[in-house]
């Protein structure tokens, strides 16, 4: 490496680093509903798991449609085979049984959210126990900042999410960030990438076990705006969400395969 890189300032070598990622960073070549499959066990194996409680969709190539979870396998049971083909009203177009009726809310945010390609939904347990605190989340640590100024807050808990009240209530308090947080609820994430919607959810859990260890020591100091902008945007890049995703993959993938089936 020539030492010419010692003479350039703090942006130029910001910049030249994300082309030089942008190069040489890649996934694998999974299908939608691998990465779906994958994202459910991925969630499943970081702490998400809540029985049957939690949905994952993803947009479908056909206007109106997305791919989900069948309502009755849990995170660790979901396969590329057994995912189902739902419309907006949650009729069931391919696969057998039926959707989780609390996926009405994520009809409501796709057609509000035209970017967002793939939804997150679940209860992880130290999300869960900060949302009963009705605060909103936190971030204040380096690691945590792909979802700086990027996390809305529900402050009051509208009940169970089956109907189009709670579903125009979510799609509004969401606006245009990627994440929120619901009061004793749990987490959303709405990404423009099955990968990026993975990487966030599990950067959310990180985030709010880190608040409540943080808050149980003592007060939590805000870190500089500009900085915390930066290193998001440093972090939340496509390529960088791809290889991540694909790092948390093989770590799943190595306990069996039987989800890409």
């Amino acid at each position: 490496m020539s030492n010419d890189s010692f003479k350039l300032d703090r942006e130029q070598l910001i910049k030249q680093s994300l082309v030089q990622m942008d190069k040489h960073l890649q996934g694998e070549n999974y299908t939608q509903a691998q990465k779906l499959a994958l994202t459910c066990r991925i969630l499943f194996d970081n702490g998400h798991d809540s029985g049957l409680a939690g949905q994952i969709t993803a947009r479908s190539e056909q206007s109106g449609t997305y791919l989900t979870q069948r309502l009755g396998f849990g995170f660790d049971e979901i396969c590329a085979s057994n995912l189902l083909l739902v419309n907006e009203d949650l009729q069931v177009l391919q696969g057998g049984g039926m959707a989780n009726p609390a996926n009405r809310f994520h009809s409501w945010l796709y057609r509000a959210r035209p970017d967002v390609q793939c939804i997150i939904h679940t209860h992880a347990v130290h999300t869960a126990a900060l949302s009963m605190l009705e605060v909103p989340l936190e971030i204040s640590h380096m690691d945590n900042c792909v979802l700086y100024d990027d996390v809305a807050f529900l402050p009051k808990w509208p009940g169970v999410p089956v109907g189009n009240d709670e579903g125009e209530l979510i799609a509004k308090a969401i606006g245009d960030k990627h994440a929120l947080l619901l009061a004793h609820h749990g987490l959303l994430i709405a990404s423009t990438s099955i990968e990026e919607a993975c990487i966030l959810a599990l950067a959310f859990e990180r985030a709010a076990r880190m608040h409540l260890l943080a808050a149980s020591a003592g007060r939590i100091q805000p870190i500089d705006p500009n900085l915390g902008r930066e290193a998001r945007d440093w972090i939340l890049r496509g390529q960088r969400s791809t290889v991540a995703f694909a790092y948390y993959a093989r770590r799943t993938l190595r306990k069996g395969t039987d989800c890409l089936g």
